[in-house]
């Protein structure tokens, strides 16, 4: 384990895998790169994309997500891509050769998952790095 990717949102389950994160990194002597993926869907102005979430609330998780692994003795790379979330953490995980990807569960249902997508579920099922789901 070299180099882990957090896949962080700010809410519970992503503070978990923060803690996960940061365990691993400290134990084994890993890099930590925090993302926070900003969601969009086409049909937004002129047919492009259109974010759902607001790009600060992003920066804002990001800063608290590497304020967090500052007090853990962690200094993270932060990225604030936009894209379907699930595919852009892959993406990233393939492209920068992380090993371990660390992202929360959000505990959907499975009619959850099914109507909304499980973006623990399409990470682990989409790329070669060892992925850990926090609970």
């Amino acid at each position: 384990m070299k180099k882990i990717l957090l896949a962080y949102d700010g809410g519970e389950p992503a503070r978990h895998a923060l803690d996960t994160a940061a365990e691993l990194a400290l134990t084994f002597g890993a890099s930590v790169s925090v993302v926070s993926v900003i969601p969009v869907h086409t049909g937004g102005r002129a047919g492009g994309p259109d974010p759902w979430d607001d790009a600060p609330v992003h920066a804002h998780e990001l800063a608290e997500a590497g304020r967090l692994l500052r007090e853990k003795g962690i200094e993270a790379d932060l990225m604030e891509p936009s894209g379907d979330p699930a595919r852009t953490i892959e993406h990233i995980a393939a492209e920068g050769g992380f090993d371990t990807i660390v992202v929360g569960s959000r505990g959907l249902s499975a009619i959850g998952r099914a109507l909304q997508g499980s973006v623990s579920e399409h990470i682990a099922t989409h790329t070669s790095a060892t992925v850990v789901i926090a609970h």
